[in-house]
């Protein structure tokens, strides 16, 4: 039986490790081992960070409508509970988005909500 070397396959698989490495400072895209090091750190704070986008997105959007339900009387927990027994569909993405472009159209729905929780 012949041998078979990986040369071939290695040679790939370090390859795409640097391709991922390009542009980093130093030997971290110069070196395998410290390319290789360096992606899989880099893939984990990629990782987290896609996380924590949805995190951060869903903050923003929860101060936005706090702030306008501020304006029309409410404070965001009471907003939300009157949306919620309104009967009102509407996610925090939309109701912020509707906060930012249609001032009466969220003075509208906060008067829905007030209605609600009486």
């Amino acid at each position: 039986m012949a041998r078979i070397k990986g040369a071939m396959m290695t040679k790939k698989r370090r390859n795409k490790i640097l391709k991922q490495a390009k542009g980093y400072w130093g030997s971290k895209s110069k070196h395998f081992k410290m390319a290789k090091q360096a992606v899989m750190k880099s893939g984990n704070y990629a990782y987290i960070g896609r996380k924590h986008k949805k995190r951060d997105f869903r903050r923003l959007w929860i101060t936005r409508i706090s702030a306008a339900a501020k304006i029309n009387g409410m404070n965001y927990s009471t907003f939300m509970n009157g949306v919620k027994k309104a009967g009102i569909t509407l996610n925090r993405k939309m109701l912020s988005e509707i906060a930012i472009t249609d001032a009466a159209g969220f003075a509208a729905i906060a008067e829905q909500a007030k209605a609600a929780l009486k």
